[in-house]
C-alpha cells in the first residue's frame, strides 16, 4: 500500500477515530486504527466492539491496500510530523513507512484482515438533526448520567422520537435532565438508551454546524450517526428506561424567578468553602423578593442575598450546590423560574414550553444549619 495526504486531513481523521480506540483490551488488534485504501478512497477505522467510528479523508492511492497500525503510536506520530504532505508505504510483512519532509518512522503493522470491521447494519428510515442541535442537546443533558455500572440504563441516555419531538433524558439517581426538541419532520416513535460515552465522544467530534444535518439511524440494537464523511455505530443499552413522568408533576407551592447569571455565580462562590468530596448543602432562604444563599463548613461560611420575584410560600431548602451549577451552566436563557412544593421535594427548574426541565433533589440540611 502507498497513499500521500496532507497533514491536516491525516491528523483530522486519525483524531477522530481514536475516540473509539478502548484504553484496554484482551485483544490488541482493537488497539490499532485501520488504513483501508483498498478502493478507491481512503477510510480510517477503530472500533472497541461498543463503539465504532469510521471517517474518510482525502488523499491519493499510489497502491491500494490495507494495514493496521497502533492507534497511540500513529496519532504521536502524524502530531508531531511537520505540516506538509505525508506518505505512508506498507510491504508484505506488514512494516509501515511514514515519511513526511525529512523525517522517516519505521514501524511495525498488522494485517488488516484480522481487524473487527464496523458491523454492517441496514440503514432504513433515518432522523435528520442539525449538529448544532444534537452537540447543544447532548452538553445539556450529558452531565447527569451515572458514572458507575450498578446500574447500566443510568450511564445511557433516553431517546425517544414521537412524531417531530425528539426528547432526551438523563439521570443519575439525584437529578434528571430533559431536553426537548421539534424535528422538521415526522418520524415513526421509538425509544432507546443510548450510552454515555458514545453521546460523549460524538459531541467532541460533531463540527457543530447550524446547517449542516446529522442523519440518525436506529435498529434494535445499534444507533447509527453519520455526519459529513464520518459514521459513528454504538450498541444500544439493553432495558426498558425509567418511567419518569409521575415525578414530573406541575404541581407547586413556591415559585421564583431571577437573572441566572447572578444566581450561578452566587452558588459558585459559595462552593469556594468547600472541599472536593464534602457534602455540604448550599441553604435557599426564600421569602418576598429575595433569596438569602448560605453554606457552612469546616472553613468557614457565606452567605449572600440575590433579588428575586417570587409567587407563592417561604421555603428554606438545601441542595447539593453543584447539581444546580451544572442545570444553570447549560441554560441559555437570562432568567431562570424555579418551582418548589416543600423542603422534601424536588426543585423543578423549567422553561414555560418545557423544552429543558432540570429535576434536583433536595438534601437534609439539619445537622449543618445548627
Amino acid at each position: 500500500m502507498k497513499l500521500i495526504c496532507s497533514k491536516s486531513n491525516l491528523l483530522k481523521g486519525v483524531n477522530i477515530v481514536s475516540k473509539a480506540v478502548p484504553v484496554r483490551t484482551t485483544m490488541p488488534i482493537l488497539e490499532c486504527i485501520l488504513i483501508d485504501a483498498a478502493t478507491d478512497e481512503i477510510k480510517l477505522t477503530a472500533n472497541d466492539m461498543e463503539l465504532g467510528i469510521e471517517t474518510v479523508i482525502e488523499g491519493q492511492i499510489i497502491e491500494p491496500g490495507i494495514i493496521a497500525i497502533d492507534a497511540k503510536f500513529f496519532l504521536e506520530i502524524v502530531r508531531k510530523l511537520p505540516d506538509n504532505e505525508i506518505t505512508i508505504t506498507t510491504d508484505t510483512n506488514f512494516n509501515t513507512l511514514i515519511t513526511c519532509e525529512k523525517a522517516k518512522f519505521n514501524i511495525t503493522g498488522k494485517s488488516g484482515e484480522d481487524f473487527s470491521y464496523l458491523p454492517y447494519i441496514e440503514r432504513n428510515d433515518s432522523i435528520a438533526i442539525s449538529q448544532f442541535t444534537l452537540k447543544e442537546v447532548i452538553r445539556q443533558t450529558i452531565f447527569s448520567i451515572a458514572e458507575n455500572d450498578s446500574n447500566k440504563l443510568m450511564t445511557g441516555e433516553l431517546f425517544e422520537i414521537n412524531e417531530n419531538q425528539l426528547k432526551v433524558v438523563s439521570l443519575d439517581g439525584h437529578r434528571i435532565s430533559i431536553r426537548t426538541i421539534t424535528l422538521k419532520d415526522n418520524y415513526a416513535s421509538k425509544k432507546v438508551v443510548v450510552p454515555g460515552k458514545t453521546l460523549n465522544e460524538i459531541s467532541k467530534i460533531l463540527p457543530g454546524s447550524a446547517e449542516d444535518d446529522v442523519r440518525i439511524f436506529i435498529t434494535e440494537n445499534h444507533i447509527i450517526f453519520e455526519f459529513e464523511h464520518t459514521t459513528v455505530v454504538s450498541r444500544l443499552i439493553e432495558g426498558e428506561y425509567f418511567r419518569i413522568e409521575q415525578m414530573l408533576s406541575s404541581d407547586y407551592e413556591t415559585k421564583v424567578c431571577t437573572p441566572k447569571k447572578e444566581l450561578l455565580d452566587c452558588i459558585d462562590r459559595a462552593t469556594l468553602l468547600i472541599k472536593e468530596g464534602d457534602k455540604k448543602p448550599i441553604i435557599m432562604n426564600i421569602t418576598d423578593n429575595s433569596m438569602e444563599l448560605k453554606i457552612n463548613s469546616a472553613f468557614g461560611s457565606m452567605n449572600e442575598d440575590i433579588d428575586i420575584q417570587k409567587e407563592g410560600k417561604d421555603i428554606m431548602i438545601g441542595f447539593n450546590p453543584k447539581f444546580f451549577i451544572d442545570a444553570l451552566r447549560v441554560i441559555d436563557e437570562e432568567e431562570v423560574t424555579l418551582y418548589m412544593v416543600n423542603p422534601k421535594a424536588p426543585c423543578f427548574i423549567k422553561d414555560e414550553e418545557e423544552s429543558y426541565i432540570y429535576l434536583i433533589l433536595p438534601v437534609n440540611f439539619n445537622v449543618s444549619a445548627n
